[in-house]
C-alpha cells in the first residue's frame, strides 16, 4: 500500500497534517475549517511530492456498505483532484476515524494505514503514525481500541441504520475533548509524554530521523537522543499546524491564510 522509500524529485517536498476533527464542534465552524483545509491544500499541492494526513482527519467515520457521513464534500473533491494529478496522499486512521474501509482507496486512491509505518523519505527514515494507544499507561483506551477494531464490533454497528448510527456517533463526538476545548492541553514534561517514551523506545531498538505523529493535539518538536527528533502536528480547531520535509530538515509551520 505504501512504499518503504519514496524518492524525492529537486524541488519537491512532503506535507504532514493531522486532527482537522471535522465535523465539530458544529456545522459552521467545522465547513469554515474544512474550506481552510482546502484552501491549505491548493497552497501546497505544487510543491508536493507527498502528502500525509495522519489520522483524525474526521471526529467521526464509518462507511456503511452504501453509505458514508454526509458532508466533507470540499475536502474529499480536493483530494481527488490531488491524487488525480499523480500527487500521493496517504491517510493514516485515528481514533476518531478508525472505522475507515475501503471508501477513500476505491473513490479517492487514497491508500488508508491502520498503524504506523517506518519508511525513506528521500535519505532519511521516518516513523509516521497517528500515535492513539502508543506508550505505556492508556490501558483502559487500548482494550477499547481492540473491541472497536474487530470484525464483530464494526458488523454489529453496520446493522443500525445509518440515521440512528451516525446520528448517535455525531452526539459523542459534540462531547470530545476537541471539541470542548478553548486551549489545548498542557506539555507536562517529556517523562510523562507517551508517546516521547514510544520513540525513545523505539529508537533504542532502530535509528529513525524523524518521528512525526498526530493524537497530541499539542505541537511539538523534541529531541529524540542526538540524531532523532518527535513532531507532533498539534491540530487545526486551534492551532492550523502542519510539518513540511524539504529533503533536508523537517520544520513544522502554521497555515493562517
Amino acid at each position: 500500500m505504501i512504499s518503504s522509500k519514496i524518492k524525492l524529485e529537486p524541488g519537491k517536498k512532503v506535507f504532514f497534517a493531522s486532527d482537522f476533527h471535522l465535523g465539530v464542534p458544529d456545522a459552521a465552524s467545522s465547513l469554515a475549517r474544512e474550506k481552510k483545509i482546502v484552501r491549505w491544500l491548493d497552497a501546497v499541492k505544487a510543491e508536493a511530492q507527498a502528502i500525509f494526513l495522519v489520522g483524525d482527519i474526521f471526529d467521526f467515520w464509518f462507511e456503511y456498505k452504501h453509505a458514508i457521513p454526509k458532508g466533507f464534500v470540499r475536502l474529499q473533491g480536493k483530494l481527488a483532484e490531488i491524487t488525480d494529478s499523480g500527487i500521493p496522499v496517504y491517510f493514516f486512521t485515528g481514533n476518531h476515524d478508525m472505522w475507515m474501509f475501503d471508501y477513500f482507496t476505491q473513490e479517492l486512491n487514497i491508500p488508508v494505514l491502520r498503524k504506523p509505518v517506518s519508511l525513506h523519505l528521500g535519505e532519511k527514515k521516518f516513523h509516521i503514525g497517528h500515535g492513539d494507544g502508543l506508550g505505556p499507561e492508556d490501558h483502559f483506551y487500548k482494550v477499547l481500541k481492540k473491541i472497536f477494531a474487530s470484525p464483530v464490533c464494526q458488523w454489529l454497528f453496520a446493522r443500525v441504520h445509518p440515521n440512528a448510527g451516525i446520528g448517535l456517533a455525531n452526539f459523542w463526538s459534540r462531547r470530545s475533548r476537541i471539541s470542548n476545548t478553548k486551549t489545548d492541553e498542557i506539555f507536562h514534561g517529556e517523562e510523562k509524554e507517551w508517546l516521547v517514551i514510544y520513540c525513545k523506545e523505539l529508537e533504542a531498538r532502530e535509528h529513525h530521523d524523524y518521528y512525526v505523529f498526530g493524537h497530541r493535539h499539542l505541537p511539538l518538536d523534541i529531541k529524540i537522543g542526538e540524531r532523532s527528533r518527535y513532531l507532533n502536528l498539534g491540530e487545526w480547531v486551534n492551532y492550523c499546524t502542519y510539518a513540511v520535509y524539504d529533503g533536508n530538515d523537517l520544520t513544522m509551520h502554521t497555515f493562517e491564510s
